[in-house]
C-alpha cells in the first residue's frame, strides 16, 4: 500500500465520521433531506467568499458556505412555516434556486477560475493527496485531512460538550424549553456544523458522497437501535467501512472512489435492512405471517371453548364450516398440539388444562380490556415458542 493510498482511506474515515455525527441527529430529527439542501446550497457562499478573497484555500470561504447553509435552514423553516406548504415542498424550493445562483456567478464571473461543478457534486478522493499542506517549507500532509481532522475535533469536543441538550431537543423539545435550553439555538448550531462539515469535505469527496455518508450510516443504525449513543458509534463504524471497503472496490474495479463508497453504503443499509434482527424486511414479514397464524389459533381455541358438540370439534369442521384451507387447518392443529392447547382422539379435538385456562384468560383479555398484553399471556404459558 502506498503512502497516496494510505492518506486517501485515512481522508474517507474522518469525512465519515464528521458526516456520522450530525447525520444522527438529522435523521432522528427527520431532518434527512436537509444534508442534500445544504450540501448544494453553499456553492453561492462559496462563490461569494472567493471574490472577496481571491484565494480558494481561504477559510473564510468555510465561514460563508456555513452561512449559506443556515440561511438555508432559515428560508426552508420560514416557508414551511407559514403552512401553504411541506417541508420537502420547502427544501425543494430553497437549494435549487440557491445552487443555481452559485452556477450563475461561476458562470459569469469566475470562468477562469478552478471551481469545477462537476468535481464539486462528484468530487475526487484519488486527488486529495496532491493537494498538500506546508508550513515553513515542511510538507505536513494533504490539506483536506488537515481541514476535515480540524473539523472533526471540533465536531466531536461540541458534541461531548452538549450531549445531553441535543438528546433532550432531539427527543422532546417542550422538555428542553422546560429545563431552559433553547431549542433554537441548539437546532441551528446542529446546522452550522452540518454547514461546516459539508464545506469542509466538499472539496475532496463532493456533495453526493457528503450526503450518502451523512445519511445512510444514520439512517442503517436506525434500522439496529433505538438508543442514541450505541447508534453514534455504529454510523461511524458503518462510514469508516464503507469509506475503506468502498476506496479498495474502486481500486479493483478501476472505478469512482467516490461512486463505490456510496454503493458500498448503499449494500450495506440493504443488508441492514433486510436481514435486522428486529426491524428487518425479512422479520417484520415473519411476524406477521406468524401473528397471523397467532390469531388462526385464538380462534380455534376460542371455537373449541364455546361449543361441546362432536360435530363441531371434528378435525374436518375446519375445512367444511370455518372455511380454512386444509394447509390451515394442519398447521393450527399441530402448533395448538405442539403447545399442549388440545389431544386430538379419533379426529376429535378436545382442550387440554392448559387449552382451558388459557382460552379463558383470552376471553377476559377480550371482553374486560385487561391491562394483561397477549404478549404476557403467551410468554406465560410458552405459547408458539415450542
Amino acid at each position: 500500500m502506498t503512502s497516496a493510498q494510505l492518506e486517501i482511506q485515512i481522508i474517507a474515515s474522518l469525512v465519515a465520521i464528521a458526516c456520522a455525527i450530525p447525520g444522527v441527529f438529522l435523521v432522528l430529527r427527520r431532518m434527512s433531506l436537509i444534508s442534500d439542501a445544504i450540501s448544494h446550497a453553499i456553492l453561492p457562499g462559496i462563490v461569494v467568499g472567493f471574490f472577496m478573497t481571491q484565494d480558494l484555500s481561504s477559510p473564510l470561504l468555510i465561514i460563508f458556505a456555513a452561512f449559506t447553509g443556515i440561511l438555508t435552514v432559515f428560508l426552508v423553516e420560514f416557508i414551511q412555516k407559514t403552512g401553504l406548504v411541506k417541508e420537502d415542498t420547502a427544501i425543494g424550493l430553497i437549494f435549487p434556486a440557491l445552487f443555481s445562483i452559485g452556477v450563475i456567478l461561476i458562470a459569469q464571473n469566475a470562468n477562469d477560475v478552478h471551481l469545477d461543478i462537476d468535481a464539486v457534486l462528484l468530487g475526487e478522493l484519488a486527488f486529495a493527496p496532491f493537494d498538500r499542506l506546508e508550513l515553513y517549507g515542511i510538507d505536513v500532509g494533504p490539506k483536506s485531512l488537515w481541514v476535515i481532522g480540524v473539523i472533526l475535533l471540533i465536531t466531536l469536543s461540541l458534541l461531548v460538550a452538549f450531549f445531553k441538550e441535543l438528546k433532550v431537543s432531539t427527543f422532546d423539545v417542550g422538555l428542553a424549553s422546560a429545563l431552559g435550553f433553547s431549542p433554537a439555538v441548539l437546532h441551528y448550531g446542529l446546522m452550522s456544523v452540518a454547514s461546516v462539515t459539508t464545506v469542509g469535505a466538499f472539496d475532496a469527496v463532493g456533495a453526493i458522497l457528503v450526503v450518502a455518508l451523512t445519511i445512510a450510516p444514520a439512517a442503517t443504525s436506525y434500522l439496529l437501535t433505538k438508543n442514541l449513543k450505541t447508534m453514534l458509534v455504529y454510523s461511524i463504524v458503518f462510514g469508516v467501512f464503507s469509506a475503506i471497503s468502498g476506496y479498495w472496490l474502486a481500486y479493483l474495479l478501476d472505478a469512482s472512489i467516490a461512486g463505490s463508497i456510496t454503493s458500498v453504503l448503499g449494500i450495506v443499509f440493504l443488508l441492514v435492512f433486510l436481514f435486522a434482527p428486529s426491524t428487518g424486511m425479512i422479520s417484520v414479514i415473519y411476524r406477521q405471517q406468524r401473528q397471523k397464524i397467532e390469531v388462526l389459533l385464538l380462534t380455534f381455541l376460542l371455537h373449541l371453548k364455546n361449543h361441546k358438540e362432536q360435530n363441531e370439534r371434528h378435525v374436518n369442521h375446519l375445512g367444511e364450516h370455518i372455511n380454512w384451507k386444509k394447509s390451515q387447518a394442519k398447521l393450527v392443529l399441530e402448533l395448538a398440539t405442539k403447545n399442549n392447547m388440545i389431544v386430538v382422539t379419533d379426529n376429535i379435538v378436545y382442550l387440554t388444562d392448559k387449552g382451558h385456562i388459557f382460552t379463558e384468560k383470552a376471553i377476559n383479555y377480550i371482553i374486560d380490556e385487561s391491562t394483561e398484553t397477549i404478549e404476557e399471556m403467551k410468554k406465560e404459558f410458552f405459547l408458539f415458542r415450542g
